[in-house]
Formats: C-alpha cells, structure tokens, sequence
C-alpha cells in the first residue's frame, strides 16, 4: 500500500530523534493513512514524553474518535479547553464526541464556545440553535425565572473589603475566586462584542 510522502517523512524524523514533537503530526499522518492503531500508538508514545503537549492530546483525541471511543476523547479533550478554551479544533471535537455520548448540555456548551470564538460562522450557529432547541425540549435546559423578592428581613450592606476583613480566610479566598471569574467573563463579553461589532 502506498503512503503519503509527508507520513514517510514525519516517520523518518521521528526515528531519528524520538523525543521530538513529530510524534503529534505523524499520528495524524497515520489516521488520515487510515492507520488509526498505529496514530493512537504513537500519540501516546509521544505523550508520555510530552504530557502537556497540547497538539499531541488533539491528535490522540482524533484518532479515538476515529476508533469511536468517544468517552476516551472526551477524557482527553476535557483538559485542554479546560487550559485553553480557543483550541477550535478540541472545541468541535469535543462538541461532536459529546453529542456521540448524548450529553446534550456539554455538546451545546462545546458549540457555543466555537460560536463565541467565530460569531459568523453559521454552520455552528445553526448547531447550536438546534441543540438549544433539542435541549429545551428534552428538559436540559430551562429558562430561568428571577427568584421572587424576599422580605421580612433587614439586610445590612458593607463595603467588600470590610466583608474581607471580617471573615475567615478560606471565605475571603471563596470571593476573591469568584470576583476573578467574573472579571474573566467580563473580558470574554467584552472580546466577543468587540469580534462581532458590538462595542
């Protein structure tokens, strides 16, 4: 059988240094040869060596969906846009593994990522229309009411850094994590109005 010249130059380089990141474009060299035992052999190999490597988690994570292990994706991918959620092609990756497994609210989370990183694509758009409406009509999700009013009670306000001052230390942490959160979404609403025009 005959292979890509590229797949016979990425191997080439990899026997010649082992522990070289070559391992990531070979497994995929490997997968689109439709040797995807052999692209999940050597992506774990490569990843043994360089855990981290996001490229390496990406392409082991294509060759288990190839081999349609798609719990075992989902296990890789959670990780990385968890690090890195504008990794496009973990996002969509992981959208379509989540949607193999029926986990309808993480697959809608997926698309909405891509969405939020390409507004105009509108392929997505339609997706993720689609699972919305999928996941309203199978109950994943619901529309929020606003809690009614609670009265009866005197609610003292003060400043938030008397707040900190006051409380426990793991409670002082517990806020300052939430303001941070915060703050991030607020930078990723701001990045996203800007990309589709709206600032």
């Amino acid at each position: 059988m005959s292979h890509s010249p590229l797949l016979y130059d990425y191997l080439k380089r990899f026997q010649e240094d082992p522990t070289s990141r070559i391992f990531a474009p070979l497994a995929e060299a490997y997968r689109k040869a439709g040797l995807v035992n052999e692209a999940v052999d050597i992506a774990r190999e490569g990843l043994r060596i360089h855990p981290g490597f996001v490229g390496g988690r990406v392409a082991l994570a294509r060759a288990l969906f190839d081999q349609q292990k798609f719990e075992e994706v989902i296990q890789e991918l959670s990780t990385i846009i968890h690090d890195a959620p504008d990794n496009l092609a973990a996002q969509k990756l992981l959208g379509e593994s989540c949607l193999m497994t029926g986990r309808l609210a993480e697959a809608l989370g997926a698309y909405k990522m891509l969405l939020y990183y390409n507004p105009r694509d509108g392929e997505t758009g339609r997706m993720v229309q689609e699972l919305e409406s999928q996941a309203y009509e199978h109950g994943t999700l619901v529309l929020r009411k606003d809690p009614e009013p609670v009265t009866g009670f005197d609610v003292e306000v003060m400043a938030a850094s008397e707040a900190f001052s006051s409380a426990p230390e793991a409670l002082r942490a517990h806020w300052v994590k939430k303001v941070e959160i915060l703050q991030n979404l607020l930078v990723r609403v701001e990045r996203y109005r800007a990309r589709a025009g709206l600032a």
